[in-house]
This record gives structure tokens, sequence and C-alpha cells, in this order.
């Protein structure tokens, strides 16, 4: 479903040229949970930008569901990111003054849906975060692992090809860290495609393969124990 080869993403400041990705090759197939580790500078958010086409590569080919999506114009990486990609990002990012089920909505009027095919996802998302009793409310008065679960439920609500987590348990209590990666796992389970930046090395085996990356390079790929166990 994805396939990156040659990508490489360049940062020149002040004379310094930063070689953020250096020659990447990477494939993920439908229904994969990637977990992409490394140390701080490796490049994990960087290719996870790229991946969702909040940045462009300076070289190389990126296909998504076999479509060519390196070259895109600003506005068509938006289309496609509306439609095709599912973010989950450290912080939330959920909009204060709108209540929650306002929040999983959004992305899906850019699309021109009809109101009520939207307030079918809408509900279907949140239930299957267990956030649905909490529709009514504002992001200010849910916990932590409350907003990241609707977090999850608003970038699951379009139906994306990828879900694409960026530290999603980071700024959360152990409880709700392991509350969220339950919730992955029960996505995966249930046939979503997850690539996921982590620190947590733990969090990281519970993925079906792990990518290392050390300065811009893929250094090795390994299948989780997790994985291993569930194959056998």
């Amino acid at each position: 479903m994805i396939r990156m080869e040659g990508i490489t993403r360049i940062f020149t400041t002040d004379e310094v040229e930063t070689h953020a990705l250096s020659e990447v090759h990477l494939e993920i197939e439908r229904g994969e949970f990637v977990s992409i580790e490394g140390p701080s500078g490796s490049g994990k958010t960087t290719l996870l930008s790229v991946l969702g086409l909040l940045d462009a590569p300076d070289s190389g080919t990126y296909l998504l569901g076999g479509e060519r999506v390196d070259g895109l114009s600003p506005l068509e990486a938006a289309r496609v990111r509306n439609r095709q990609i599912g973010f989950v990002f450290q912080s939330f990012n959920l909009i204060g003054d709108l209540s929650v089920y306002e929040n999983v909505e959004l992305p899906l009027t850019y699309r021109d849906m009809p109101p009520a095919e939207r307030k079918k996802r809408v509900e279907a998302a949140l239930e299957r975060v267990g956030m649905g009793h909490r529709a009514k409310h504002m992001p200010g008065q849910l916990s932590g692992g409350q907003q990241q679960r609707v977090a999850v439920a608003r970038a699951v609500a379009g139906e994306p090809l990828i879900l694409l987590a960026d530290e999603p348990t980071g700024n959360l209590d152990s409880r709700n860290g392991d509350l969220v990666m339950g919730l992955l796992r029960d996505l995966h389970a249930a046939g979503t495609t997850i690539c996921m930046v982590t620190h947590n090395p733990e969090y990281a085996q519970q993925a079906t393969r792990t990518v290392h990356l050390f300065d811009g390079r893929i250094v090795r790929e390994n299948r989780a124990p997790l994985a291993q166990a569930v194959n056998q």
C-alpha cells in the first residue's frame, strides 16, 4: 500500500546541510502495524511527515495506494491527506471551542459529505473508541487519555488508507498510554493499517514490525516478539 524508494530530505540553515532522510526505502502492506524507532534526530518525525504529505521529499519516489504522491501541489496533497491519511498527534490537536462531536466531524465537512453520512461516521467512530457518551463535551472537560481517544476517532472516521501516529502516548501517564495502545491494537486487529513513531520500546514491540532509523537511514527492520507469537 505504501512504497518509498530513495526518499531524501535535506534541511539547509546557516550554510549547514542536515540530511534528515537519506535514501530511505520503505514498504508498508495493507493491514500492517509498523513502529518507527530511533534516537532523537534520527529522522523519525521527518519520515512520518513525508508519509503524511505534510512535507515533501527532495528526491525519491513515494507511492500511496499505487499512485505517485511525491510531486503533488500543496492543494493536491491536502486533498489526499483528507481522504486517505488519518493522523494522531502527541498533543491531541483538538479544537478547544468545538465539542467532541464537532472535532471528529470537522475533517469530513471538507469532503462535501452529506450531513447524514457525517453523522453516521462520527457516531460510529466515537463508539469505536468508547467516547460516544462524551459527544457533547468540550475537550477541556476531558482527561488526556480521553482527548487522545477523541483524536483517534477523528483520524479513523474518514476511513483512511493508513493511520499515522506520532508519539500518541507521549503526553500520557502509563495507565492512559496503555489504554491508547490497547485501542490501537484493537483498530489494527479490525484491519486498520498503522504506522507509529514511539520512543517507548515496550509499545514498539506491540507492532507487527519495527523499523529502526539512525542518521536518516533505515538501519534494520524486525518483527516484534508479540507479532511473532501471534503468527505462531
